[in-house]
């Protein structure tokens, strides 16, 4: 009797992303249906895709408003352990074909370098759901963080890496990413603060200059 052939592994995360590039590289398509097409985990490659624009130190004005408010929405709904949900009128908005294709395609090479260090670890991160919960409270309020108005190198980009680390912590069930996210998170806070801080010494110090 011949060897029972073992089954073949899923493809990788980032292999679905180009594959979708090429599916949907010649027309436009509605958003509803990119998500259903990542079968139920389109939720966490829209915070990829939305996070991506913002990883570099210059913040992008004029985006970081609808983009950080629909992180946001995303983050409390996983922070409330309950479906992702996005406006009908949002999810029926059709996307540009050529746009969508370059952005899946750049999405999916972050992806190609994160899945080199992403694996199943720290299992007990995933198991359990107060982890998810933690990891929604902390994406939610990141989305909050890339709306300010901050036109400052880094502003957007910490709070972005955050999504990130977050988001692919949960497709690739690795608790150390989820744990790399807390830290990105806790330096994104460090970094408000001292801005927050610096802003009021130097209203201070205009004010006794002033006088």
């Amino acid at each position: 009797m011949a060897p029972e052939s073992s089954p073949l592994p899923p493809p990788t995360f980032s292999a679905e992303l180009r594959a979708l590039a090429d599916r949907f590289d010649d027309r436009p398509v509605r958003l509803g249906e990119l998500l259903d097409a990542t079968q139920g985990r389109g939720y966490h490659l829209l915070l990829l895709l939305i996070a991506l624009p913002f990883v570099g130190p210059i913040p992008l004005p004029g985006f970081s408003i609808p983009f950080g408010f629909t992180v946001t929405l995303l983050g409390t709904r996983l922070a409330l352990n309950r479906k992702p949900w996005l406006p009908e009128r949002l999810l029926r908005r059709e996307l540009p074909p050529h746009t969508l294709a370059k952005w899946l395609g750049a999405v999916s090479r972050i992806m190609r370098w994160i899945e080199f260090f992403l694996r199943p670890r720290l299992g007990f991160v995933p198991r359990h759901a107060i982890f998810g919960r933690i990891a929604g409270i902390l994406i939610a309020l990141s989305g909050l963080m890339l709306m300010l108005p901050f036109p400052l190198p880094f502003s957007n980009s910490l709070p972005a890496w955050t999504v990130i680390l977050l988001a692919a912590g949960s497709l690739g069930r690795d608790g150390l990413f989820f744990f790399a996210g807390c830290a990105a998170f806790a330096l994104s806070i460090a970094f408000f603060t001292f801005v927050a801080f610096g802003g009021i010494e130097l209203i201070e110090q205009l004010r006794l200059h002033l006088r």
